[in-house]
């Protein structure tokens, strides 16, 4: 079947998530990625240069007579990142390959409510306004991240309350010309992953699988169209009704054995104290052997969850980041095992490999940076509400 026809917008789509995705690209590997003549790109090269989206910078090239410019975003261009997490509000601006010129965070208090975080979100756009103005800063992008957000919770969030036409509306209000996007946390923290981590292990159609805060999946796959990518909450399946108590509600969820808080209490210690480590509480904190045995078997459940999503919806690849991802490969054998147990005839027979990528969360605002960077990409660049066809 002939491929169909793509419009200007799509076009421009596939060079600017291609740039993002490898940091930069000569002309020849470019045309190739993104099934352009080489007179073709030049031509949208042009533009996107003139619009000042991406730049060329002279480097050696990569073979004798090989080309010498390489094609890289301009870090120029400025995004607002806003991350909401269970004990702050981070707010940012940084650049299209991620690097922040400011960042501050906003404390919420220990239970909030729809009040608080709207009160919070309203303290942090008003800092970001006043960080910009004074700086004559020009925002192309706000992207905005939010656990649990999705099809059934846009009024109102189920792990941490808020009201998202309510924040739309404050940024109505104070970034009246500035395109916003909000998503789930994990989409965030996957395009984080697939667009930041050098060696990303997939390149096609995959699950990826966040253990932070909470725990959750989502379909990633190399669109240029921001909503394809669609949130997981695997991490509520329940294994036990009188298990302990989940944020979302239940008992007895994945994430309530799995998630940072459920692990904190398990290694004894406070869940502030666990965040203040970051990587090094594997390190750090002794795991007695009684304590090891719990582990593996929360990991394995973990595994089991894992491939239930993958009995509904095969793919061949398991992208998984968190605390797992720091363990050594006796403990992550348990997750992989119970993977194992849940799809039919096991990974052999389903061909489907796992990975395992470094932690992404405590770095706020980066994964919402991430996201507000391929919204920018996915509509090639162009003014939102733009309509303009091939």
């Amino acid at each position: 079947m002939p491929e169909q026809p793509r419009s200007r917008r799509q076009t421009r789509a596939a060079i600017l998530t291609h740039l993002l995705q490898s940091g930069g690209s000569f002309r020849p590997p470019l045309a190739k990625a993104v099934r352009l003549s080489e007179a073709s790109l030049s031509r949208i090269l042009f533009d996107l240069k003139a619009e000042g989206l991406i730049e060329e910078i002279r480097r050696p090239a990569p073979y004798i007579g090989g080309p010498t410019g390489l094609v890289s975003l301009d870090g120029s261009v400025a995004l607002a990142a806003l991350e909401l997490t269970g004990q702050w509000l981070s707010v940012g601006v940084g650049s299209l390959s991620g690097e922040l010129r400011y960042i501050e965070r906003v404390s919420l208090p220990a239970k909030p409510t729809t009040d608080s975080v709207g009160r919070a979100f309203r303290e942090a756009l008003t800092l970001l306004r006043d960080w910009t103005r004074r700086r004559r800063v020009r925002l192309a992008q706000i992207g905005i991240t939010i656990p649990g957000l999705g099809r059934l919770s846009e009024l109102g969030n189920p792990i941490i309350p808020c009201d998202v036409e309510d924040i739309g509306d404050m940024l109505g209000g104070m970034f009246a010309n500035v395109p916003v996007e909000f998503t789930n946390s994990v989409v965030a923290h996957a395009i984080f992953h697939r667009c930041r981590t050098e060696n990303y292990p997939f390149s096609g159609a995959h699950l990826f699988v966040f253990v932070g805060q909470g725990v959750a999946g989502a379909w990633m796959d190399d669109p240029i169209e921001a909503d394809a990518l669609q949130p997981v909450e695997l991490g509520h399946m329940v294994f036990e009704a009188d298990g302990p108590r989940c944020r979302c509600g239940h008992h007895g969820c994945v994430e309530a054995y799995t998630s940072l808080p459920a692990l904190a209490e398990l290694l004894g210690v406070p869940e502030p104290e666990l965040l203040r480590l970051g990587c090094d509480w594997v390190s750090t904190i002794p795991i007695s052997a009684r304590v090891r045995q719990e582990l593996r078997h929360r990991l394995y459940r973990l595994g089991l969850a894992i491939g239930n999503t993958l009995n509904v919806k095969p793919c061949h690849g398991v992208a998984i980041s968190g605390w797992p991802s720091l363990l050594g490969g006796d403990d992550r054998k348990a997750l992989v095992d119970g993977v194992d147990a849940s799809l039919l005839g096991g990974r052999k027979h389903a061909q489907a490999s796992l990975a395992f990528v470094p932690p992404s969360n405590g770095n706020d605002p980066q994964a919402a940076l991430a996201f507000a960077a391929f919204c920018l990409a996915c509509r090639g660049g162009m003014p939102a509400a733009s309509t303009e066809a091939a």
